[in-house]
């Protein structure tokens, strides 16, 4: 397929964004209370130029290789916020540490550990959201409802990290009842971490295809790739 052109991300950037404002608006929030996360995996580092153009700051990554070598290629673009979003290897927490500024996908003590420990000190505290596996799928990755408390616990006593909120991809579905219903769980387990005292404000959910329920749901950062770049490119 032909590679996006700096045009045709721009009217798709102003399409997902007016697609996010119209679905903040019918839940009665301010349109700022979402953000958008450009998914740029298996996407050259050209459309992240492309996209960074038409104002977009916030990007996601999963896979850690492709991912540096992206950053490398776009070092003088010094304001992007990477965000990495894929399952985390425990042979890969240290650059993940050093070159992210958020990460969706803690799902585990161990891993959480290996990237507090290796977070340098010269950096920030990364940003961290638990990803729960709503929806108890064999398949994904994702701490259990039932295990979440205690590995935001964990987590929350790490001092390079900051707890921020939560993850989820649910099952996927066509039926807007079916996600809202998903969104609804995590919705209420962080409303619980909150009741506990957590200072967490995140709720990281909501994809090309379901984003509008994430938002009635209180989604405050949406990830969406297909619906910018166009098809992921294979590598």
């Amino acid at each position: 397929m032909d590679r996006p052109t700096n045009h045709t991300i721009a009217e798709a950037l102003a399409k997902v964004t007016a697609r996010i404002h119209q679905a903040a608006q019918a839940a009665g929030r301010k349109c700022e209370t979402v953000r958008l996360i450009a998914v740029s995996k298996t996407q050259p580092a050209e459309a992240v130029t492309q996209a960074y153009a038409s104002g977009q700051r916030d990007f996601g990554e999963n896979y850690v290789q492709e991912a540096l070598e992206k950053q490398a290629a776009l070092v003088g673009l010094a304001d992007i916020q990477w965000h990495f979003i894929g399952p985390i290897q425990s042979n890969k927490t240290r650059p993940i540490a050093e070159n992210f500024t958020w990460i969706h996908s803690i799902d585990r003590e161990k891993v959480a550990q290996r990237l507090n420990d290796q977070r340098p000190l010269n950096l920030p505290p990364l940003q961290v959201c638990l990803q729960v596996n709503i929806d108890d799928e064999s398949t994904k990755s994702g701490v259990s409802l039932e295990d979440l408390p205690a590995l935001a616990k964990a987590v929350s006593q790490m001092p390079r990290l900051q707890l921020r909120g939560l993850m989820a991809i649910p099952a996927a579905s066509n039926s807007q009842e079916q996600q809202l219903m998903a969104f609804a769980k995590l919705r209420h387990a962080l409303g619980e971490l909150q009741a506990q005292g957590y200072k967490v404000d995140t709720l990281s959910m909501g994809m090309s295809g379901d984003l509008e329920a994430a938002i009635a749901e209180g989604s405050t950062m949406v990830r969406v790739g297909t619906d910018i770049f166009g098809p992921r490119i294979k590598p």
